[in-house]
């Protein structure tokens, strides 16, 4: 007779749509801030739509890759605390 398997811990709940939200905007504003700042001199003359895609080629996978999944994983941290 075997011994029965424990049952797993239960997933914690995702967070609201609204707190996704506040922490997808805490990911994306100080990035675009900060890509703005570095590359302003450099694409002085180019256009906008170019400048455009400069920016979200270099910010998007910094915001989805990194920063979103670090805050979504202090938000965890911060909730758990919280129990």
């Amino acid at each position: 007779m075997t011994a029965p398997v424990p049952a797993p811990a239960p997933a914690p709940a995702a967070p609201s749509i609204h707190r996704r939200a506040v922490i997808t905007w805490l990911a994306v504003y100080p990035t675009i801030t900060v890509a703005l700042a570095l590359l302003r001199p450099l694409l002085r003359d180019v256009p906008l739509p170019v400048q455009t895609l400069v920016l979200t080629v270099i910010a998007i996978p910094v915001v989805v890759y990194l920063l979103v999944p670090a805050l979504m994983k202090a938000n965890a941290a911060l909730a758990a605390r919280r129990r």
